[in-house]
């Protein structure tokens, strides 16, 4: 039975929180409420279930999006063969990344930010990142491009940072020409 989750709107102070370490291992509850976030991820993103439970397409979502105040985030990510790949990420950390920084063309959304905002945020177009699996297995995870940019928008979440206030608001587009658009 499929449940959707409540996305709290940019308005709630709870988005400005800074996450707390996740704490292995992780309860049955802990592990339903993820299992459950993601099949909101990939439903958002099949056009049928998307429009049947009333779903905005989204590809990454943060715990603190559904108020729960803790370092994990997940992934769900659309394959070539109509397969999703899903990630889960907790107590990340970025162990490097590229000098090379990118950008969303059409600008970045965000599942609690229910509007559209004009401009870009420069991102590193390739990261390595460090992170616990839902076992509480440690990896290493070399993203590029939009994954990479998606992962950078979640980490965020965990610092209590929207995607908008990395925006320049006295030039939204500013040095656009000194990065490379995707």
């Amino acid at each position: 039975m499929f449940k959707k989750l409540k996305i709290l709107d940019e308005k709630d102070k709870r988005l400005r929180l800074i996450s707390k370490e996740v704490k292995f291992p992780l309860s049955d509850e802990e592990k339903n409420t993820i299992k459950l976030a993601m099949d909101n991820l990939r439903y958002s993103q099949i056009d049928e279930l998307a429009k049947k439970y009333n779903l905005r397409a989204g590809w990454g979502l943060s715990a603190i999006q559904i108020g729960i105040q803790k370092r994990w985030f997940i992934i769900v990510d659309e394959q070539e063969d109509g397969s999703f790949r899903e990630l889960f990420f907790a107590n990340p950390k970025i162990i490097s990344n590229s000098a090379e920084k990118i950008y969303v063309e059409q600008g970045e959304g965000c599942l609690s930010v229910n509007r559209d905002v004009a401009g870009i945020i420069p991102r590193y177009a390739r990261v390595t990142i460090e992170a616990y699996d839902i076992d509480g297995n440690k990896f290493t995870m070399r993203l590029r491009e939009d994954l990479s940019i998606c992962v950078q928008h979640e980490m965020d979440h965990l610092q209590g940072i929207l995607f908008f206030d990395r925006i320049d608001p006295k030039n939204p587009y500013k040095d656009s020409n000194k990065y490379r658009a995707i």
